[in-house]
């Protein structure tokens, strides 16, 4: 069984963790908000390590693939911006 998957029908088609509607997406703003892999096998116990492991490797397979395009000056992004 693969450790991630990709299923249109759950969450939009984001990567998740097999058997689970936990998204790897979510597990990277867990890690990056400072929870350890144990803190977040302890909030979400049906995840083992090697599943959180997987969804670690995913990210960085996914990021090695993807293209870099340069701009003459520097872009800002903002995310959720709402205008008036």
């Amino acid at each position: 069984m693969m450790a991630i998957i990709i299923d249109s029908d759950i969450l939009k088609g984001k990567p998740i963790i097999a058997g689970t509607r936990i998204s790897v997406e979510l597990v990277l703003d867990l890690l990056s908000s400072g929870m350890s892999i144990d803190d977040i096998i302890k909030e979400y116990p049906h995840l083992t390590k090697k599943k959180i492991l997987e969804a670690i490797k995913y990210a960085k397979s996914s990021l090695e693939h993807e293209d870099i395009v340069s701009f003459s000056s520097p872009v800002q992004v903002v995310k959720n911006a709402v205008s008036n």
